[in-house]
């Protein structure tokens, strides 16, 4: 195991047992570039269809490194089905929310525009970019889908009303969130965090009227955007998602 460094690295090519596959220019950089990684060296690669494998790097430079694939290490698993729409903040808290948002599980990643919202900071390639990484690292086999921003008001009107939408109300009205999610166990959701400053009046009252929207109370006191995302997110992983008994699973 002292030889196995443990860089590991997601791939959208397909990995076959005892095949080979050619990484991307910029996973080439890193392992070339950044882990100094030579021809014989073995790291893992992955992806949602087939699992994750360990690999032997067979061509290594920094334009252009193709492995080969030698061991199944896990097969493709089944992910929670859980979205995270939230407001873009500042650069810092934004990522934070989407490293966060992946190691918790989210599969899909849904910037909102509201009124109170800067949408220049809404960087759709660095997002998904960020959701790579915080994949390799948190050692997930999928990545999340993050999708391109949508205006608040017109998502609630496309919504499809069989995914209950959870909104981490600020006035703290709704059920306690952990019964809320218990509730709601085994069925698609999706929780809504608020921008800085919170909804305007339009769009509270737009919540308000929708029947698949539900309200959550986080609690006492009122937590920073980038704080309910990680405090919904971690309380529905464990009353409604794939911290339940994981012990007794596994």
């Amino acid at each position: 195991m002292d030889e196995i460094r443990r860089i590991r690295l997601f791939t959208d090519k397909k990995l076959i047992l005892g095949g080979k596959a050619e990484l991307s220019e910029k996973a080439s950089h890193y392992l070339c570039n950044v882990m100094r990684c030579n021809a014989g060296e073995k790291i893992r690669c992955f992806n949602e269809t087939d699992g994750e494998f360990l690999c032997r790097i067979e061509v290594s430079d920094k334009k252009k490194t193709i492995v080969r694939i030698e061991e199944l290490l896990r097969l493709r698993e089944k992910d929670n089905d859980i979205w995270l729409l939230f407001a873009p903040l500042k650069k810092d808290q934004t990522d934070f929310v989407i490293a966060k948002a992946v190691e918790l599980g989210v599969s899909k990643i849904i910037p909102i525009i509201t009124e109170r919202t800067n949408s220049e900071r809404v960087k759709v390639e660095r997002f998904a970019a960020q959701a790579v990484e915080a994949a390799e690292q948190c050692g997930r086999l999928s990545v999340p889908e993050v999708v391109s921003p949508v205006k608040l008001i017109e998502f609630l009107g496309a919504w499809n009303p069989e995914r209950l939408l959870f909104f981490a109300d600020e006035r703290r009205r709704g059920k306690e969130a952990a019964d809320a999610f218990r509730q709601s166990a085994g069925n698609p959701a999706a929780i809504l965090v608020g921008p800085e400053g919170g909804f305007s009046d339009e769009e509270a009252a737009r919540l308000d009227k929708c029947l698949f929207v539900k309200n959550i109370n986080l609690g006492p006191r009122i937590l920073r955007a980038e704080t309910a995302a990680v405090a919904s997110l971690s309380v529905w992983q464990a009353s409604a998602g794939d911290w339940r008994n994981y012990g007794e699973r596994t």
